[in-house]
């Protein structure tokens, strides 16, 4: 595989692009009732710092502000799922996570962290959580007003 699998992605319709300034390590899983309704289930993402990717198709991204400190980006002509952005101000403000499904592929990456476990719905569970950073919502939003990041 070449490392452009692992820094290329874009929407179903590909009329919006992307490529990454960083090959990213990890990938991480959101259970919050926003995540699940964006995503249709659990979001999958990957962190992306402010200014690390460059978008293709720009014009064709809508957003949608789903909490007074974050918006989801999404394809407005295919409805792909594409991003969820910080926008409050403070140490973290344009951090993305980006819907590691986008990636054109996630060979070489590993899974490494849950986020609003304590929000998970039904039987949705994943094998060795031991191996994971896994965390309630009360730990991520102590992480968040800290300047730490989420997912």
């Amino acid at each position: 595989m070449t490392m452009a699998g692992t820094t290329e992605g874009g929407c179903l319709c590909g009329k919006v692009r992307y490529t990454l300034a960083t090959a990213p390590e990890c990938y991480g899983a959101c259970h919050c009732g926003m995540c699940r309704k964006f995503s249709g289930g659990i979001e999958l993402g990957l962190e992306v710092p402010p200014g690390g990717i460059t978008w293709t198709g720009e014009e064709n991204i809508g957003t949608f502000s789903s909490s007074e400190w974050a918006e989801r980006g999404f394809c407005k002509l295919c409805g792909s799922s594409l991003y969820w952005k910080l926008t409050a101000e403070g140490p973290m403000q344009g951090l993305l996570s980006l819907s590691a499904g986008s990636l054109d592929s996630l060979e070489g990456l590993t899974f490494n962290n849950e986020v609003y476990v304590d929000h998970m719905q039904g039987d949705h569970a994943f094998a060795d959580n031991d191996k994971r950073n896994r965390m309630t919502e009360a730990d991520v939003m102590a992480m968040v007003a800290a300047g730490g990041e989420a997912h």
